[in-house]
């Protein structure tokens, strides 16, 4: 028997009052994990969309849902034991099919074929025993009916479409052969062999040069353009989002604080929070001797989040608003202008203020 939504259509099925717009668009999403310690509330409440042809940002110190965020859009949490004990509600919207609610076979068919992800670390995520050209093979014999012979020269071409140097030998290598910059594109030749509509990269710079850094992004941003594919690109590193992205979502404590054009982020940010972010960044036009601006104080325990807004033990400007009013309310994200939104009890008056006389010049 086929499962309802409250809607009254079938689950995995848009109803016309809910079929979004966009490509990928994300809906309240919460992603809780019931601990002997107490409930960790990893993703609480996280709304955002994205087209196709863009790439979209999501910015936050560790622990702050990012991850977390981006496996629950491939549909991940549902997989191994601890997947039994997790709590997902919201609605996660793929090119007109809700991800939450659906089969967890039909996502499946839809991982590596209509999404795939770039994870942190493709050392531990690729298997180690097999060579890297076998388990590009066995990615697109999932999705595609043809021959091991078929597949493995889909697997060199797309080697070479990355950079893999040599790929008719290097096909035939096992992951720990291969230096960190070359297993990324692996990774990423892996991710891209089924031609996917949407790509997550969860942090792909992470501990490369910067040199194969800078690679690997021209890498995304020429493939990206090649298939035309949304990305959402998880990272910390503000010079990667301001190299690539379209737009930025920042996150704290499992919400989202602020969101809106990379341009308006970095030129007029609207959250103490994303203040303190540009503060941290390291500038190649400062003097070696300026020191970094760093955000105060530790991230929020996600299984006790402080109440009102969960930045105020940290943010030098929660006294501001009169009353108690950081300390009680948690503040909703509000427009700002356009497709900028932040969620910040200061009024706009003071951010401008703040931003233009004591923020800015400091940057």
């Amino acid at each position: 028997m086929t499962e309802l939504s409250k809607t009254g259509a079938a689950v995995g099925e848009p109803s016309p009052s809910d079929a979004p717009s966009a490509f990928l668009e994300v809906r309240d999403l919460k992603v809780h994990f019931p601990t002997d310690d107490g409930l960790v509330k990893s993703v609480d409440g996280l709304s955002f969309q994205l087209e196709k042809g863009k790439t979209l940002s999501i910015v936050g110190e560790s622990g702050s849902g990012k991850s977390v965020t981006s496996l629950a859009i491939m549909g991940l949490h549902r997989l191994g034991a601890r997947g039994k004990n997790v709590q997902m509600s919201g609605e996660i919207w793929l090119d007109g099919k809700e991800l939450v609610g659906a089969d967890p076979d039909e996502v499946r068919k839809l991982r590596g074929r209509e999404m795939a992800m770039i994870f942190q670390d493709p050392l531990s995520a690729m298997h180690p025993y097999y060579r890297i050209g076998n388990q590009i093979v066995e990615a697109y014999r999932v999705h595609h009916d043809v021959s091991k012979k078929v597949a493995r020269t889909r697997a060199i071409e797309m080697l070479d479409r990355v950079g893999i140097p040599e790929p008719g030998k290097r096909v035939d290598s096992y992951p720990h052969e291969f230096s960190g910059g070359m297993r990324q594109r692996a990774m990423i030749a892996m991710a891209l062999v089924n031609n996917p509509e949407l790509l997550i990269a969860d942090e792909p710079t992470t501990a490369l040069d910067v040199t194969v850094q800078a690679q690997i992004l021209d890498l995304i941003r020429d493939l990206q353009k090649e298939f035309g594919s949304a990305v959402v690109l998880i990272t910390h590193d503000l010079g990667v989002v301001a190299e690539i992205a379209d737009d930025v979502l920042v996150m704290y404590g499992g919400r989202c604080v602020e969101r809106g054009p990379v341009d308006e982020i970095f030129e007029q940010p609207q959250h103490p929070y994303t203040w303190g972010l540009l503060g941290s960044m390291p500038r190649i036009d400062r003097e070696t001797s300026d020191r970094l601006i760093p955000v105060k104080g530790q991230p929020p325990s996600l299984i006790n989040v402080p109440s009102g807004c969960a930045f105020h033990p940290r943010c030098p400007y929660a006294d501001i608003p009169k009353g108690d009013v950081t300390r009680t309310v948690r503040p909703e994200l509000q427009q700002v202008d356009g497709g900028h939104f932040s969620a910040c009890h200061l009024s706009q008056e003071d951010r401008t203020r703040i931003w233009t006389e004591e923020i800015a010049p400091k940057l």
